[in-house]
């Protein structure tokens, strides 16, 4: 059972010695844990950056943390449609990982205390889950119809509508945000920012530096899940949407949870609404470096499990932003409770499709 690596100078490679499910496996976990570690420390020093600009908790969340959060999303899949080309392992981890941000929102709910916590962030987050649920159902309508959508080239106008219509919810959501910015609110942020970080060059290099770790990690990772989900006979789908997914979504998990910590309930939840924007426009990028055809088309049906549950989960979180409970009775709000019960049937779902094949 013993594990060696060795570095192949004409390939430039990392070869490892031993029983190849063991070594795939640490492989894997492997480039999850620096995905967490460097996915921590980038969105702590982009969440840093964002202080340093002064502009406010939700639009912080939604935009710069949530961009720099799904960085190995966009990694991942840049290289499972470029370089290893296998495009249902980058839907399910865009699909999977829209699936699990919405599972952090019962996280936190589990974490917050007597008070649900989607009656303690502003209204306004409807704006960016609203968007999602636009984005999310295009998303399923374009599987659905598959290869009779146009395409300009070999890129789908799917594509070219999700990256319009997530432009217009950044410009729609930061229009709405500036209305409400408290001018005394971000210069005492700014100033609190500037005590701890007095150097700018080292918030900039060590930002630069967790990029580049998380960059060099995910690369790795649709090879790994290709072999393993080969292996294991689970299927590309299947092992995209919890595996890659999980692993993608860590540090939108460490940077909610931190943020909840701190008080900051509406960066938390504004980095989940806004990761799955992002997402949504990943994919539309993914589908432009998918040279053979259009992205939508190549994947398995199947796919359209996860982005419904995604849907249902985000349907349920605006109906619970919009109530406004002011308690729960277990330890976990009943809107909460429904996304996480979302969550699992969807899985099972998946997990028994993947046996049917």
């Amino acid at each position: 059972m013993a594990v060696s690596c060795a570095w192949n100078v004409q390939t430039r490679t990392l070869y490892v010695e031993g029983p190849p499910m063991l070594v795939t496996w640490l492989l894997f976990i492997a480039c999850a844990a620096v995905i967490l570690v460097a996915g921590t420390q980038l969105s702590r020093y982009g969440d840093v950056i964002a202080d340093m600009t002064g502009l406010g908790r939700t639009w912080i969340g939604v935009v710069l943390l949530a961009s720099v959060t799904s960085l190995p999303e966009l990694i991942t899949g840049f290289s499972s449609v470029a370089i290893y080309r296998v495009p249902d392992i980058a839907m399910g981890d865009i699909a999977g990982s829209c699936m699990f941000n919405l599972l952090i929102i019962a996280i936190l709910d589990a974490l917050h205390g007597p008070a649900p916590i989607s009656g303690r962030v502003h209204e306004g987050q409807v704006l960016s889950a609203s968007f999602g649920l636009i984005l999310l159902g295009l998303v399923g309508l374009s599987i659905a119809l598959g290869e009779m959508l146009p395409a300009i080239g070999w890129v789908s106008v799917s594509s070219a509508l999700f990256l319009a219509i997530y432009l217009l919810a950044m410009r729609t959501i930061f229009t709405y945000e500036q209305r409400r910015i408290v001018a005394e609110f971000v210069a005492e942020m700014a100033t609190e920012t500037e005590a701890r970080h007095p150097s700018p060059a080292r918030v900039y290099g060590l930002f630069t530096l967790n990029a580049v770790l998380i960059v060099g990690a995910a690369l790795y990772l649709p090879g790994l899940a290709e072999t393993l989900a080969e292996t294991t006979g689970l299927g590309q789908t299947f092992f995209g949407t919890i595996f890659v997914a999980l692993s993608t979504s860590l540090p939108e998990v460490v940077v909610s949870i931190a943020a909840l910590r701190i008080g900051a309930i509406d960066m938390a939840v504004g980095n989940i609404f806004g990761s799955n924007l992002f997402n949504i426009g990943i994919l539309a990028l993914d589908d432009l470096f998918y040279t053979p055809g259009p992205l939508l088309a190549a994947i398995e049906p199947s796919h359209i499990i996860a982005v419904l549950a995604a849907m249902i989960m985000t349907a349920i979180a605006i109906v619970g932003l919009t109530y406004r409970s002011d308690s729960k009775r277990l330890f976990i709000a009943w809107d909460a409770l429904g996304i996480a019960v979302v969550y699992a049937l969807a899985n099972a779902a998946l997990y028994l499709q993947s046996g049917m094949r």
